[in-house]
């Protein structure tokens, strides 16, 4: 599995630059009006959950927990959607939506960081990622009603700090790769 994921190291490049992208709109207009915000999270959420079920896919036939990252990017397309057809939830539902969303994205990004701490060097970044996703949901959950500004900082630091371990990741992936070019674990 870890040789078929680090053969698409630049997907979590990809998802890194786009989770940066969000993030940096997030935190420098954080008064833009909760619906544009709102778009920017759905495409945001959309894209990484493509990415997410592209490379479950391509490790099915080489690893059995393959689902783990399917379902995680099927939860992200299903946020996605949610937000795109749905666009005028209260800030309170979109609010709670991100914070389940994040706290089951940060556990899955810690499973894996730890199937994957035996093929990878410093996993630490992808446990961190997902720490900081479980912490972002819990700071969701317990302050529901801080108000749409401070919730754009919030997310727009997670975002650009999620954005850059991402790309932290894809590096190490890259780097693993040109150095076990014929590596295939059983």
């Amino acid at each position: 599995m870890f040789h078929q994921i680090a053969q698409n190291w630049w997907l979590f490049i990809l998802r890194g630059v786009f989770a940066i992208l969000f993030g940096l709109i997030a935190f420098f207009w954080p008064g833009i009006t909760i619906q544009v915000l709102t778009i920017f999270l759905g495409a945001f959420l959309l894209v990484d959950g493509v990415f997410a079920c592209y490379n479950g896919i391509k490790i099915r036939k080489s690893d059995s927990q393959y689902w783990v990252l399917i379902l995680e990017g099927l939860l992200g397309i299903a946020a996605g959607l949610v937000v795109f057809f749905w666009p005028g939830p209260t800030v309170i539902f979109l609010i709670y939506m991100l914070a389940f969303w994040a706290i089951f994205t940060g556990v899955l990004e810690i499973i894996v960081a730890i199937k994957w701490r035996k093929e990878m060097e410093n996993e630490w970044m992808l446990i961190l990622a997902g720490v900081l996703s479980i912490v972002l949901g819990i700071l969701f959950l317990a302050q529901p009603i801080a108000g749409a500004i401070v919730i754009a900082y919030w997310l727009g630091i997670y975002a650009g700090i999620f954005g850059i371990m991402l790309i932290m990741v894809g590096i190490r992936l890259n780097k693993y790769l040109k150095t076990h070019p014929n590596h295939y674990p059983s």
